[in-house]
């Protein structure tokens, strides 16, 4: 559809009228220019569904579980992992050395509403020792055979999520309060006195990620039993428990009998994975067969798709001769069906649409959208729909960077699942009266892994819109 609305200079061009009608006046008058505004909506998108398990697992979560669910399929998921060492481990009053370290866990932590599935379900959780170092950079579809052996066995622990107890902390950054579940697999201590020492004869080890994986190469974490739920965690710990003597004052000393110390953690530093399996249900391979354009994940499915942008510089670029024409905006806007499941799993939170050819650049660079290469949308749950609004500078940069034609590469989109990180930032103001202003910053753009999703992308129904300003002179 394409509309058009025009902006009448009712008044000036009245005086202007006059003005040519009694006086020699030579050349063109205001009343010779009409402005418009126009929105031209008939352009199609177009795209299928591909699989794709093969991604770069930058996200900070780790994934660990194995669910089943009616309308969705079967999960499972576990994860390997790197530890950023502690800079400094307490050695100090420890006068009993590596005999006063008494025990330690992996330590786990995970939102509260970041357990899917049954969370009635029994499971089972296994850490193993890796033999050798990962690769990097790793991706999703990778296979932990040969890199621990059933032998390493650090720790197991049975448990459900409906057995744990909501925990609290307090957040330093920014003065909230984060609710969590945790979970504690025990292992031996000797890891822990091996540690200590390791730290007291060779405090060089511990100095960075890739000298302390030279020592130790991380652990491997897999479901051992059970099938119900998987967990997002956020949070994975080494943690050690120890006596440490204290004087007090001159005539009085003691023994804590329990501190605590993390000796080693997981984090965005290091190298760490998400091993994903996803088998989708018969009903939405079904789908696909059928030419409905799913995306789906973690790790599952996601739509290649052609976007018309020559056609909409062919379309401007013939609306717009002898005129002065300004495109004001180019929008996605793409209806969405929910598919029915047994979890209520939803459609994912953020879609990215990026160029097939510079997709694996954006995440090997830890890129953020640019507008030109790659845009993100949020899911309306509201209206089913998620709508690109910033595409006008990729127009643009193809008409002015381009000479308006366009390459293969231009035209070529994937549109998949991403998570997306955003840092909060509050300021305040003092003029006159104090007001208070918060805006949200993406920092972090990553693969869709963090949690099932899926949904049904309605092309045949999206709208692409092109608005633009046009002169004409008569």
């Amino acid at each position: 559809m394409r509309k058009i609305f025009f902006a009448l200079l009712s008044a000036i061009a009245l005086v202007a009228s006059f003005n040519s009608c009694t006086d020699d006046v030579i050349g063109t008058s205001i009343s010779d220019i009409h402005s418009a505004i126009i929105e031209d909506t008939e352009f199609v998108i177009s795209g299928q569904t591909v699989r794709n398990q093969h991604l770069r697992s930058r996200s900070s979560i780790q994934l660990i579980g194995k669910v089943t669910a009616d309308g969705y399929g079967t999960l499972t998921s576990d994860v390997v992992a790197q530890f950023m060492p502690t800079s400094a481990i307490d050695t100090v009053g420890v006068h009993g050395g590596d005999q006063w370290v008494d025990s330690c866990f992996i330590v786990m932590r995970v939102g509260p509403n970041d357990v899917i599935g049954d969370k009635l379900a029994p499971m089972r959780m296994s850490v193993y020792k890796l033999n050798k170092q990962l690769p990097n950079p790793i991706y999703t579809d990778f296979d932990p055979t040969g890199y621990y052996s059933e032998d390493a066995l650090m720790g197991s622990v049975s448990y459900s999520a409906s057995d744990m107890t909501l925990k609290s902390e307090y957040s330093s950054v920014d003065g909230s309060t984060v609710s969590y579940y945790e979970i504690q697999v025990p292992v031996p201590v000797s890891y822990a006195r091996d540690l200590f020492n390791e730290f007291k004869s060779n405090p060089s080890t511990f100095k960075t990620p890739a000298d302390f994986a030279s020592y130790f190469p991380g652990i491997y974490i897999k479901n051992s039993y059970g099938e119900g739920h998987v967990m997002n965690f956020y949070d994975i710990e080494f943690v050690s428990y120890y006596r440490k003597y204290a004087k007090l004052d001159e005539t009085t000393d003691t023994i804590y009998p329990a501190k605590t110390q993390s000796y080693m953690a997981v984090t965005p530093e290091v190298v760490y994975n998400n091993n994903i399996f996803l088998d989708a249900a018969p009903s939405i391979k079904s789908m696909i067969a059928a030419g409905d354009a799913i995306v789906m994940g973690p790790a599952g499915y996601e739509v290649k798709a052609t976007f018309p942008i020559q056609e909409i510089i062919d379309r401007f670029n013939a609306d717009s001769k002898d005129a002065l024409s300004v495109i004001n905006s180019l929008t996605l806007e793409i209806p969405v069906s929910e598919i029915t499941n047994k979890y209520d799993i939803a459609p994912p939170e953020y879609l990215l649409m990026v160029k097939e050819s510079y997709r694996d650049a954006f995440f090997d660079k830890d890129s953020l959208t640019n507008n030109k290469d790659a845009f993100y949308a949020a899911y309306n749950d509201q209206e089913n729909t998620y709508v690109f609004t910033g595409l006008r500078d990729y127009v643009l940069d193809i008409i002015k960077n381009k000479g308006g034609i366009a390459s293969a590469s231009d035209m070529n989109f994937v549109i998949m699942p991403i998570d997306v990180t955003k840092y909060t930032n509050t300021s305040s103001s003092y003029y006159y009266y104090t007001s208070t202003a918060t805006t949200e910053v993406v920092t972090k753009i990553a693969p869709g892994i963090s949690r099932p999703c899926m949904a049904k992308l309605n092309l045949n129904k999206a709208t692409i819109k092109l608005a633009y300003s046009k002169q004409t002179l008569y």
